[in-house]
């Protein structure tokens, strides 16, 4: 039984590395008065040089919303020269001369909404504001103006989507690419935990309570013939662990733009089984960002609207840029597979390529390693859930997914050493 393992940015996390949402964007606000004059800043917020004096804070900025709260204190204390800070903008009372605004929309927006979390939140409201705009009405202009306006306000959200993009490579490329050795690892007990798991099926490599593992692990497949297959051919490699013509095969698809899957990989090397990477949202000099549920409602009227400004950060298209895509097809193709979910959310994000993997007939089992909290709590029911949306067969669904019972939780304290 082959591994198709999906890693997601909670992998990244669970190596302590600040590769999230929120890591992302407070890093932006807590070091604004350092990088404002750079470009990229000042494409997306505008802030009056003559008032400079809004960086002495009295409180230290850790977010946005620390951000907001020195501003507001700012005009508390010079009200008769401010306007009150309203819909994220700052104003002088004479001439109402603009103190702060943004001026990346989009950029505002995830600022702003307090139900943004994770990155795929972020690719979930860019296509929320795709969809507004292809319903949006100006007046009682007539068809042909409706089209020009709309297609202004989509070449904007589009332009202010990418700015976001890049401000993220780029964080990514100092904050985490330059900072860490992704060669070097501090809790070694913590990285054997993470290495059972990617050697998980090398059962005939293990002595001593080999066949009670065995046992176990043939009951994460629901499908007699499934389990009687897997029992036979472990038994067979038990026996012979030696034999040649029998091979299986470990794919990392890896959704993150980091280099720790790569790490792991060397440290497989010399294993029994093949390891292989398959890195299909680019890496950081490549990266696909964008959205990819064509399974939505909405979908076909934006197709429909014959204009390709619409589809420019749909990720299907963006998976023509390599061959990736393809090499993921055949590997789900060949043999039959058990999907293991390390850090990924399964959001809508990236719904039509989890819907081809886990309603593929060589799909026999969904295994997930949660979350586990600090207070007890865990995500794997929301994990669940999330993947209950990319099916369509539902009875297929329950059918594949592992209880809790026979999960487990993903480790969370292996550390890769700073340069």
């Amino acid at each position: 039984m082959n591994k198709l393992i999906l890693v997601g940015n909670g992998f990244d996390l669970a190596h302590g590395l600040p590769t999230s949402y929120k890591c992302f964007l407070n890093d932006f606000w807590k070091n604004i008065h350092l990088n404002l004059e750079k470009e990229e800043y000042q494409n997306l917020l505008f802030l009056n040089h003559d008032y400079l004096e809004i960086f002495n804070f009295k409180k230290e900025t850790e977010n946005f919303k620390d951000f907001e709260s020195n501003l507001i204190s700012f005009q508390n204390e010079h009200s008769n020269e401010l306007e009150g800070y309203i819909n994220f903008e700052l104003k002088l009372r004479k001439n109402l001369n603009i103190i702060f605004k943004f001026k990346n929309h989009f950029f505002q927006i995830i600022n702003s909404k307090n139900s943004i979390e994770n990155w795929v939140d972020i690719e979930n409201e860019y296509y929320l504001q795709l969809k507004k705009i292809t319903k949006l009405n100006f007046g009682n202009n007539n068809e042909d103006d409706l089209k020009k306006q709309r297609r202004l306000q989509i070449i904007k959200l589009n332009n202010e989507f990418e700015a976001v993009k890049n401000l993220l490579k780029k964080y990514l490329i100092e904050r985490v690419n330059e900072v860490y050795d992704f060669t070097k690892t501090k809790n070694t007990t913590e990285l054997a935990k993470i290495l059972k798991i990617f050697d998980s099926n090398n059962f005939f490599q293990i002595h001593g309570d080999y066949k009670y593992q065995l046992q176990n692990y043939s009951k994460e497949f629901s499908y007699q013939k499934d389990r009687n297959e897997i029992l036979k051919v472990y038994e067979d490699l038990g026996m012979n662990p030696y034999r040649k013509n029998i091979t299986f095969n470990t794919l990392f698809l890896d959704f993150n733009y980091t280099s720790t899957i790569p790490f792991y990989q060397e440290l497989l090397k010399d294993r029994a089984m093949k390891y292989s990477i398959n890195k299909i949202h680019g890496d950081l000099y490549s990266m696909i960002f964008g959205f990819g549920d064509e399974m939505d409602e909405d979908y076909q009227l934006i197709e429909n609207i014959d204009d390709n400004e619409y589809l420019e950060f749909f990720k299907s298209f963006q998976y023509f840029q390599n061959n990736n895509y393809d090499q993921l097809l055949s590997t789900i193709d060949s043999q039959k597979f058990q999907v293991i979910v390390l850090g990924h959310s399964c959001g809508l994000s990236d719904r039509v390529m989890l819907n081809t993997i886990f309603e593929h007939e060589n799909c026999r089992s969904i295994k997930i390693y949660y979350h586990k909290k600090e207070d007890g709590t865990d995500n794997y029911l929301d994990v669940v859930k999330n993947i209950s949306r990319h099916f369509k067969d539902k009875p297929s669904m329950r059918r594949k997914i592992v209880s809790k019972e026979l999960s487990s939780h993903l480790p969370q304290n292996v550390r890769f050493q700073k340069k």
